[in-house]
C-alpha cells in the first residue's frame, strides 16, 4: 500500500532541526535557532473535521459533549471543539495518535483544506493587535473560546487558548489558499517582538499562564 505524501501549505524561512513522518506528513518538531519565543507554529498537519447537526441538544463528538453555545470551546483528550453556530462545530485534533474518519455523515474532514497556526509565548497579543480589530481579550469569557472574523483581512476561526496579559496562546485557522500571505503578515507583524518559526514541540511546551488559584496563593 502506497502512503500518500501530504504537504503543508505553510513554509518558513528556517532550517528544520528535528522532523517526524506522520501519516504522510513531514512534521517539523523543532527548527534551528527557535529562541525563547514568541513562536509561530504550523499545526496544519493536525486532523480537522467539521461536524453539522440540525439538533445539537446533547450531541457528542468523539465522546466529548459539544459546547452548548456558539463561541464556546472545549479542550479535552487532545481535541479542541469550537461551536461555530447553532448547527456546526469545528474539531481540531491537537494531540494524540491519528484517527480514522468517522462514518457518520455529519462529519466532513477538512485537514488538508485548512491552515492551522499557533502563536505561542510572550507578547503574542501585542502581535495580534496589529493584525485584527477583533477583541481577543473580551472580558467575562473563559478560555478557551472562539471568535470568528477577519485576521489580516482573511476570514478566520480564532481560538484563544490561554491569556495572561500580553502572553499566551492563540490558534488561527483559515482556508489553505491564504497560507503564504497569512504567514508573511504574521511574521512581519511579529518582527519587533522577536517572533520566530518553531516546531510542534514549541506549541506543546509553551508556558502556561498561572491559574487564578496559583496567583492568589503567590500573592499571600
Amino acid at each position: 500500500m502506497t502512503l500518500i505524501q501530504r504537504n503543508s501549505p505553510v513554509s518558513f524561512h528556517a532550517r528544520p532541526a528535528k522532523t517526524e513522518d506522520r501519516t504522510g506528513w513531514k512534521v517539523v518538531l523543532e527548527y534551528e535557532e527557535e529562541g525563547k519565543g514568541p513562536w509561530l507554529v504550523d499545526l496544519s498537519h493536525c486532523q480537522k473535521w467539521d461536524y453539522q447537526n440540525p439538533d445539537m441538544t446533547g450531541a457528542q463528538v468523539f465522546s466529548i459533549p459539544v459546547p452548548d453555545a456558539p463561541g464556546k470551546s472545549i479542550l479535552k483528550d487532545g481535541f479542541l471543539l469550537n461551536r461555530m453556530n447553532m448547527t456546526q462545530v469545528s474539531i481540531w485534533r491537537l494531540q494524540g495518535d491519528p484517527l480514522e474518519n468517522p462514518v457518520d455523515s455529519g462529519y466532513t474532514e477538512t485537514t488538508e483544506g485548512q491552515v492551522l497556526l499557533a502563536l505561542s509565548g510572550k507578547g503574542v497579543f501585542g502581535i495580534t493587535e496589529k493584525l485584527t480589530s477583533l477583541n481577543l481579550a473580551e472580558k467575562g469569557r473563559t478560555t478557551p473560546f472562539l471568535i470568528q472574523g477577519p485576521f489580516s483581512h482573511v476570514p478566520c476561526q480564532i481560538v484563544i487558548l490561554e491569556r495572561n496579559g500580553q502572553d499566551g496562546q492563540v490558534l488561527v485557522s483559515c482556508s489553505r489558499g491564504y497560507a503564504h500571505d497569512m504567514v508573511h503578515a504574521i511574521m512581519d507583524a511579529g518582527n519587533e517582538f522577536g517572533l520566530r518559526p518553531a516546531g510542534e514541540k514549541a506549541f506543546v511546551k509553551a508556558p502556561r499562564p498561572a491559574s487564578k488559584k496559583a496567583k492568589a496563593k503567590g500573592a499571600r
